[in-house]
């Protein structure tokens, strides 16, 4: 195929950035849309020149014209969606987190290996500039063997509520919506290491918080404040086979200061600092150095972030070359994530064999 025909699925917030970035790649057409609520999927069709709004998902598997999917849908939907569009020869692109649990990772896993489609998942600080420039640096020796990493991302009040405070739709809160991103981003940069043991807490205290006045925050459109199912805050510490190991907190709504995010890696030559914007520490002359890269997103940024996903994810489909962010990653991911909520539930150490 000279083009990649694109139907994205789910027209909500976190589409916007697919259309665009799809929109603006030569090398894609964005063919189609379908959201549930048929009226929103009109809106964006007529915004971004998409030729075809689909009344059902099976439109959109039984039409030959469709060459690969854009999966911005709730969590809970992710799996089917993927594997009946990889069923039904489509490339597919699907939002974080891949499934909601392991065992669906694992089916999404074998339709893909069944099949032979491509399908990338959308970890998409993977594609951030800075990620890039960091990771070029790891693998060139300057950090030597990462044996640390410490993520945090913390908001004062960020719970969308809404599907995102729903634990049947979302699966769970800021640890599967914002927490998979900075562990994808350091399990990545470590070297994607297996998992060996992890030791958790959930924290459900505060809720939505809707009766904060003076701050705002963004709202799911769905938002109802009386309606929170799932965790305010979580926090775990990871540890691989290799004996190097990841400190995560992570929260939607907390008693801080400010918003936080910090992300640092530890390695035997070096160390550095994705965000809050990077930075890397070493040694020259027996003197500790700080190295302050000169690019354009020192710090991440989501409108180029998301390009570079969309355009890795095209060239993909069209060359048949292996995704950035391949399915095994992403059951990799689904594997901690699980692990987190059960050590907390259980109150133990969740080991991995």
């Amino acid at each position: 195929m000279d083009k990649l025909r694109v139907c994205v699925i789910g027209t909500g917030s976190i589409s916007d950035f697919h259309l665009k970035s799809f929109a603006n790649n030569p090398d894609a057409i964005l063919y189609g849309a379908y959201d549930y609520v048929n009226e929103r999927a009109e809106e964006k069709a007529k915004k971004y020149g998409i030729s075809r709004v689909y009344s059902s998902l099976d439109e959109v598997f039984e039409d030959p014209h469709v060459d690969a999917i854009s999966i911005c849908t709730w969590n809970n939907t992710h799996a089917d969606i993927s594997i009946a569009a990889l069923k039904a020869g489509k490339h597919v692109l699907v939002e974080k987190p891949l499934s909601m649990n392991v065992e669906q990772a694992l089916k999404v896993e074998a339709a893909v290996h069944e099949t032979k489609k491509t399908l990338q998942v959308g970890f998409v600080r993977r594609f951030a500039a800075n990620t890039r420039v960091l990771k070029a640096f790891i693998d060139n020796g300057k950090l030597g063997d990462i044996y640390y990493a410490k993520a945090t991302c913390l908001r004062r009040l960020g719970n969308p509520g809404g599907w995102f405070a729903d634990i049947e739709r979302s699966g769970g809160g800021p640890l599967i919506d914002l927490g998979v991103h900075i562990i994808d981003v350091c399990w990545y940069l470590m070297g994607r290491p297996k998992v060996k043991a992890i030791s958790s807490h959930t924290y459900q205290m505060l809720g939505n918080r809707g009766n904060v006045e003076n701050l705002s925050f963004y709202k799911a459109a769905d938002y109802d404040k009386a309606k929170n199912t799932v965790e305010d805050m979580a926090n775990a510490l990871i540890t691989f086979e290799n004996g190097a190991s990841l400190m995560l907190d992570v929260s939607f709504t907390l008693h801080a200061k400010k918003d936080e995010i910090q992300v640092k890696l530890f390695g035997t030559k070096g160390g550095a600092e994705l965000e809050p914007e990077l930075m890397l520490v070493g040694e020259e002359n027996n003197t500790i150095v700080n190295i302050h890269p000169q690019i354009d997103h020192l710090t991440f940024d989501f409108a180029h972030s998301f390009q570079n996903e969309i355009d890795a994810f095209v060239t993909s489909c069209l060359s048949g070359t292996r995704p950035v962010a391949p399915v095994e990653d992403g059951v990799e991911i689904m594997k901690i994530l699980a692990g987190i909520y059960e050590a907390s539930e259980k109150n133990c150490v969740v080991t991995f064999s």
